[in-house]
């Protein structure tokens, strides 16, 4: 299984993972040519995705969804509220190529099972992704306001974690938002800060845990720099030390991460 975080933040996110046999996106926040050329920085093909897995309905997760869903006759997998969201943000879609993926369930794609979990945030029914093939895990979770014991249960002792790292608390309360958005992103169906990841990841990092992936960081309320800074604090004080077992990766609103083996 081979990965890649083809673009993470509130500009737009689409993340890629493969496998022998299936080739999945999830989410298509940006517009189908720069989910083109995104593709292409990885040596690969939209034409060649087998299913599209939707998170939820805000456009930074589907903005070119219905673009290249329609020019490349793509699958789209998402639940029930999430479907009726989009109506009307995503244009017409074939029926054939629309398909319920109910939270809390598990599908397998071809050689890859997938499980969904619902997250807090502001969406219609928001959840996020666990893939498991051959015996290892990769846990992909962003767009919550915390995380519960619950979501903690469903991604713990992955094997890669794609984690949100969304803000830092002070930059965001001293920064230029107007007030009622800031207490978004503090409120429990916000976004997760740098420190409540650090602490959420120290209760789910287990022995097989290789690599995490700081992600939707924001551009105004945080720094790549501070996020690594501030997450590798708060696990050192639990006792995990960045470097020793695992390592820990930023990503990009622009720039894709690396295609890499799980």
């Amino acid at each position: 299984m081979r990965f890649s975080v083809l673009a993470s933040g509130s500009t737009g996110n689409a993340f890629y993972v493969e496998t022998e046999r299936e080739r999945l996106l999830v989410d298509a926040g940006l517009s189908g040519k720069q989910l083109e050329q995104l593709f292409a920085h990885i040596d690969r093909r939209i034409q060649d995705v087998t299913g599209v897995l939707v998170t939820h309905e805000h456009s930074d997760h589907i903005k070119g969804l219905g673009v290249i869903a329609r020019k490349y006759r793509l699958p789209i997998y998402a639940n029930e509220k999430t479907w009726k969201a989009m109506d009307g943000l995503i244009g017409d879609i074939p029926s054939e190529q629309k398909f319920i993926f109910p939270t809390g369930a598990v599908r397998t794609f071809g050689d890859i099972d997938v499980e969904s979990f619902g997250v807090s945030h502001d969406a219609a029914e928001p959840m996020f992704y666990v893939f498991h093939y051959e015996g290892k895990k990769l846990a992909l979770i962003t767009d919550t306001g915390y995380v519960s014991e619950r979501m903690k249960g469903v991604i713990c002792h992955a094997d890669v974690f794609v984690f949100e790292s969304n803000h830092d608390v002070e930059m965001l309360r001293m920064g230029k938002y107007p007030w009622n958005i800031k207490r978004r992103i503090l409120s429990d169906v916000g976004h997760v800060s740098n420190e409540d990841a650090g602490l959420a990841l120290a209760d789910v990092i287990g022995d097989k845990t290789k690599r995490i992936y700081l992600a939707h960081l924001s551009q105004d309320n945080n720094m790549k720099e501070l996020a690594r800074m501030t997450v590798a604090q708060t696990l050192e004080k639990k006792g995990m030390i960045v470097g020793e077992c695992f390592q820990l990766y930023d990503t990009d609103p622009v720039r894709p991460t690396a295609l890499v083996s799980v």
